[in-house]
């Protein structure tokens, strides 16, 4: 199957960039399907996007590229498609427990959080398997900065959740006063203490959401 990607999105990324670009984008990404092993599957690489069309996003949770290890990459980022939990998601839902008094379940996908109009964007929508960032480059850095950008023009209040320094470098696009930017330590076990635990990000999300008469997100998984 091709790459897939939603209607909303195609027209107005199109619009954006160069034939030159699009062409060197696709054609690298072809290569790199055809010569490795890569993840997610090509028709999952714009799930992100096409879970949530441009005017649905409510909420844009920033990583940094896809899992690298076989059948756990599902398009989404901290989502894991096998339900085997990695250790950063794993204080994400330490945190929303935590944050909001409820149980979180085992389950690791985050489809439910995305069909509410989270968009879990990673920076590299692709990765070699085995080699985390390898397709950190900027073919991919060039795609989502334009993606963060389209949402940052929007008037429609929208929350940006920015955790760790990799995050936090869409900071300086980030300038439209009618958006929340929440920032805070990345979740992963070498940082979460210092900053990300008791950052209360989902809280402080729904009760902006709620406060501009939009319906806020059920983080329970």
């Amino acid at each position: 199957m091709d790459y897939v990607l939603d209607k909303s999105w195609s027209e107005k990324l199109s619009s954006r960039f160069e034939i030159d670009y699009k062409r060197q984008l696709f054609g690298w990404l072809n290569n790199e399907y055809a010569s490795k092993v890569v993840f997610p599957p090509k028709e999952k690489v714009f799930a992100a996007l096409n879970f949530v069309p441009i005017n649905k996003v409510k909420v844009v949770i920033i990583g940094q590229d896809p899992y690298h290890t076989k059948g756990q990459a599902d398009g989404l980022a901290f989502s894991c498609h096998n339900g085997t939990p990695q250790p950063s998601l794993k204080n994400i839902f330490k945190e929303i427990a935590s944050d909001l008094n409820i149980q979180m379940s085992n389950s690791t996908d985050l489809t439910p959080w995305a069909k509410q109009g989270v968009m879990l964007l990673n920076t590299s929508l692709t990765v070699v398997e085995h080699l985390p960032a390898s397709h950190s480059n900027a073919l991919w850095h060039t795609f989502t900065t334009e993606v963060v950008k389209i949402l940052n023009e929007l008037n429609t209040p929208i929350v940006f959740m920015l955790w760790g320094n990799h995050a936090k470098s869409f900071l300086p696009i980030l300038n439209n006063p009618n958006h929340l930017v929440l920032t805070a330590a990345h979740p992963s076990p070498f940082s979460a203490n210092n900053g990300f635990f008791g950052c209360r990000h989902f809280s402080k999300a729904n009760e902006f959401l709620t406060q501009h008469g939009l319906t806020p997100i059920n983080w329970q998984i």
